[in-house]
């Protein structure tokens, strides 16, 4: 069995690697633009339609959660929809529901959140799981950290016209990542 408290296919699939590959070739699309006009292309009144790609990669998400749910059906796997928690080495007990389940092994695979540390204003930030959600693109974002994640998502917003601020902490970029590749994109 599976108990899966939001939606199967986990952190990759619906809240980091896959929705995020979208927004990267959505943003990469000024780029390929100008790129284009260089080869002959003319391509006039090119614009972004926020909520159109936002709900359309929703969709997509949806698709293949929908995937994993069919697959883990066709193997027998009764998925359980709720949060589990552990009572004790043998059983897990689904929050709100009185029920708990029994087995010789039990694997926890609880995938990654980001984590804001309280300070003033930080309710007013949102994390990469928001950016995915945003009503509307900002005309303007700052982008805190200097890992492969905010840099990324720094790339992606610029890439969609955001006027965008990347801060961190210390000298470079991408800190404990290939130095030549943590040093090009310190002077970008």
């Amino acid at each position: 069995a599976v108990a899966e408290e939001y939606r199967v296919g986990g952190t990759c699939v619906i809240r980091g690697c896959v929705p995020k590959k979208f927004m990267v070739m959505a943003s990469d699309i000024t780029h390929q633009i100008e790129v284009a006009e260089g080869f002959g292309w003319t391509i006039e009144n090119a614009s972004f339609d926020w909520p159109k790609f936002r709900d359309t990669k929703e969709t997509e998400i949806a698709r293949l959660s929908g995937l994993y749910n069919a697959n883990l059906s066709k193997a027998g796997v009764e998925l359980i929809h709720g949060r589990a928690v552990l009572k004790d080495k043998h059983t897990v007990e689904i929050v709100g529901t009185g029920q708990s389940f029994t087995a010789e092994r039990i694997l926890v695979a609880v995938g990654g959140r980001p984590f804001v540390p309280e300070f003033p204003g930080s309710d007013l930030t949102i994390t990469s799981e928001e950016a995915f959600h945003l009503p509307e693109l900002p005309k303007r974002i700052v982008v805190v950290g200097g890992g492969y994640i905010a840099v990324e998502f720094a790339g992606i917003f610029a890439g969609l016209g955001v006027e965008t601020t990347l801060v961190y902490r210390g000298e470079g970029i991408l800190r404990g990542f290939d130095e030549d590749v943590s040093k090009h994109l310190t002077r970008e």
